[in-house]
């Protein structure tokens, strides 16, 4: 299919259900099984540091709570700057991810630096919102500065079968946008099948973002290695008949050194290699920099290194 034919399945309802519907259902069994035996794949010491420091470059440091204030956000910036302040030559995650009205904060913290500010949107994290409310709250992030905007889409359409609204809302949301690049979260754990996993991947895609993204955080399961398996399967076909590469972001429950290695062995073995950069892969997953930065620590000193010799978020 032509990139041309997929902008025709965008404007037209009944081409859309025609391609979800027409995509090949997931194997469950097989799936599983080769996730978990990726998962057993054992790296060699330097190419263990090699894949800590990556992973770190892949993280966005995130603070999502009622009670965010200025004062936690420019903290939490200062980490993202300053990552192992003992040790300078420590990569520095990807971005810092704030709500909206904390945008702002963020961007005048990180001024300079590489690290980019992205901001959740369209009433995160359960999308109960009209489309107004949406596009407002996009608006807000991007006029504040965020280089990035991850939305949550509706579920409650998505199950209901009115895959269209799902599309028209992500396409909206890209173009308030503008230059800031469009993570979509699926909500995995909300969906229930791998089948409706790749169909609102292969929607999200369609429609224009940017990143597909598991998961808010919010909700369990989160991300798990047979969802990112599908959702690499979907970029790597999608890039196959587009040309087009987009990203993918596991979020949720990602919390250990090991984790983060599982996932980019998934990375290489399901999509490729061309997916090993913070540009198209990225780990919503604040916690597991800690133990990130423990275990640089263990692997380049020797002995272990435990959470009292890091900052706290």
């Amino acid at each position: 299919m032509a990139t041309g034919t997929l902008l025709d399945v965008a404007r037209d309802e009944a081409s859309l259900r025609h391609l979800l519907l027409g995509l090949p259902p997931v194997d469950p069994v097989g799936l599983e099984a080769r996730a978990a035996s990726l998962a057993t794949r054992s790296i060699k010491k330097q190419s263990k540091l090699a894949a800590i420091d990556l992973a770190i470059s892949m993280v966005d440091l995130t603070t999502l709570e009622g009670a965010d204030t200025p004062g936690k956000v420019s903290n939490l910036c200062r980490k993202a700057l300053r990552p192992d302040p003992g040790v300078p030559d420590t990569p520095r995650p990807a971005a810092v991810c704030v709500y909206p009205d904390m945008a702002a904060t963020a961007v005048e913290a990180l001024a300079g630096s590489e690290v980019l500010v992205a901001s959740v949107a369209t009433a995160f994290p359960a999308g109960r919102s009209s489309l107004e409310v949406k596009l407002a709250d996009t608006r807000l992030a991007v006029e504040s500065g965020a280089d990035e905007v991850d939305m949550v889409i509706d579920r409650g359409a998505f199950l209901s079968g009115r895959w269209g609204v799902v599309l028209e809302q992500i396409q909206q949301v890209k173009q308030a946008c503008g230059e800031a690049r469009l993570k979509v979260i699926l909500e995995t754990g909300e969906l229930a099948t791998y089948d409706n996993i790749r169909r609102a991947s292969w929607l999200a895609l369609v429609a224009g973002g940017d990143f597909i993204k598991t998961s808010t955080g919010k909700v369990s399961p989160a991300a798990t290695l047979p969802v990112l398996h599908v959702m690499l399967q979907a970029v790597k076909d999608f890039r196959d008949l587009t040309g087009e590469q987009r990203g993918v972001k596991p979020a949720g429950g990602i919390r250990t050194t090991k984790d983060a290695i599982r996932h980019l062995v998934a990375v290489g073995e399901v999509a490729g290699t061309d997916w090993l950069d913070p540009h198209w892969f990225r780990f919503g997953a604040s916690s597991v920099l800690n133990d990130l930065i423990m275990q640089r620590r263990t692997q380049t000193e020797g002995g272990y290194w435990g959470p009292d010799h890091v900052t706290v978020d």
